[in-house]
């Protein structure tokens, strides 16, 4: 996602036919009913209805037709046709990629009902959805290789400055509600720094800088997408067109022979829908589940940012709980349940990823990568990017770092040290109001206070102190 330089999925997407196996997400109302409307449903417009031939699916995938097509589907954001577009489109509908299709209509119907709730509130384009497809294949888990993590693929930086929470009991990253509003907050503001939802769309993939630069290189002074498409990093300039051409084929499934969901619900929960209770104590999802008689694993799946399966409200913090939509003859049980808090330690702590001191484990007999994770409080994941580990294997003797931030190696073990900042390395080009513009609540005045700079020179390689929120 925002600030990294690859994205989970869109980078070689033409050439990727499987679906990629993650390393393993604010508002409180209701999600909208699985079966809720939505723009996945085939279109059977007035061409497809006059056209006889359009009852093959290879009228849709007609080089012609496709841009017809595509003036009809578009609504807020430009649908542009061009060969970019079409190679993606002819990817995406090679008969070995449909399987995967498939499988994200079905996700979808779970997942959009969610984020076009959000955009809807936020006024963010309806379809923009597809763009959770390009990142993480719907997959809250998913985690790409420089650590952006959840269906929307947040850095830990860019998460935190969009108010999404990160500690040891929870990563909001993989909520999708959170993530959501995270991410229709990030498009919004670059939409209103750049007028152009496609260089909106693609500041998401490399940040507003890389976008910003780009533009300054093309001497354009109101440029769209395609004029600076070569003046951006390689993988944003595929991840547009990957945007349009999902959008067409996702819109048109049934049309170009993509099998459907097999029912109208979705293996996430029933089809009655779900709902949403906020927690203001730490309650374990294991006793939610005896009291509604759920399967455990169902439960954790709705919610998947609870990295413990505890919930960690409190009254001054309540957090949200997705459960199967609640029959009323469960609420006495859900009520005894939800007012019997877990033993667990409430002590949670806010994680941070500057300011750290490295540590370093040596693997003993018997340890396996979760146990070590856990003895930190870190992810496998971390210890696999902070490591490069491709398994999950290790072997006795092997030292690996424990970059655990915000944390020193003390007397009595592992003591927290308060860190209130992340960090930025200054790159050519960049200035402190650009820089300011990146993070939530920072200001020239208070990075240069944070800094100890009297002026406003940068050099790059530099290492700034930014507020964090």
């Amino acid at each position: 996602m925002i600030l990294k330089r690859f994205s989970a999925f869109a980078v070689g997407m033409l050439f990727c036919v499987h679906l990629t196996q993650a390393t393993t997400s604010k508002n409180t109302d209701e999600p909208s009913k699985l079966n809720a409307t939505s723009d996945i449903q085939p279109r059977e417009d007035s061409t497809h209805r006059r056209n006889p031939e359009a009852q093959d699916p290879s009228w849709y995938l007609a080089p012609q037709n496709i841009k017809k097509q595509l003036d009809t589907l578009q609504r807020v954001v430009p649908l542009s046709y061009n060969s970019y577009v079409q190679s993606y489109i002819d990817a995406y509908t090679a008969s070995r990629y449909k399987n995967h299709l498939a499988k994200m209509l079905e996700l979808a119907q779970y997942y959009f009902p969610i984020y076009e709730k959000v955009f809807a509130e936020t006024d963010v384009p309806q379809e923009i959805k597809y763009l959770s497809i390009i990142e993480s294949a719907l997959n809250p888990h998913a985690v790409s290789r420089v650590g952006a993590t959840g269906p929307w693929q947040f850095m830990f930086a860019t998460a935190k400055a969009f108010n999404l929470n990160i500690d040891n009991y929870v990563d909001e990253r993989k909520d999708p509600y959170a993530a959501t509003y995270a991410a229709a907050a990030y498009l919004k503001d670059a939409y209103n720094e750049f007028g152009d939802w496609q260089l909106a769309i693609a500041s998401y993939n490399c940040g507003k800088g890389n976008v910003a630069r780009a533009i300054q290189r093309s001497g354009i002074e109101k440029p769209d997408f395609w004029t600076v498409r070569k003046y951006l990093p390689q993988e944003t300039r595929n991840y547009v067109p990957a945007f349009i051409a999902m959008t067409y084929v996702l819109s048109n499934y049934e049309l170009l022979g993509i099998s459907g969901p097999a029912n109208a619900g979705s293996t996430l929960a029933a089809e009655e829908g779900t709902d949403v209770i906020l927690i203001d104590k730490f309650i374990p999802l294991s006793g939610i589940a005896e009291a509604l008689r759920l399967d455990l694993d169902q439960l954790i799946t709705l919610n998947p940012a609870y990295k413990k399966s505890i919930i960690n409200g409190t009254p001054e913090a309540p957090k949200r709980l997705v459960v199967p939509a609640v029959d009323k003859t469960s609420y006495a049980s859900l009520y005894a349940a939800l007012n019997t808090p877990t033993d667990a330690p409430a002590k949670v702590i806010t994680a941070s990823n500057t300011d750290r001191k490295a540590i370093y484990h040596r693997v003993r007999k018997g340890e396996s990568l979760a146990s070590v994770a856990n003895k930190y409080q870190v992810e496998v994941q971390d210890l696999k990017v902070w490591n490069r580990l491709r398994r999950n294997a290790i072997v006795p003797g092997q030292r690996l770092k424990i970059s655990e931030p915000g944390y020193v190696t003390g007397k009595k073990g592992l003591e927290r040290k308060s860190v209130n900042y992340v960090t930025y390395k200054v790159r050519r080009g960049d200035t402190l109001s650009g820089i300011a513009q990146k993070y939530r609540g920072a200001t020239v005045n208070n990075i240069k206070a944070m800094n100890n700079l009297k002026g406003s020179s940068l050099k790059p390689g530099m290492t700034l102190k930014i507020n964090s929120l």
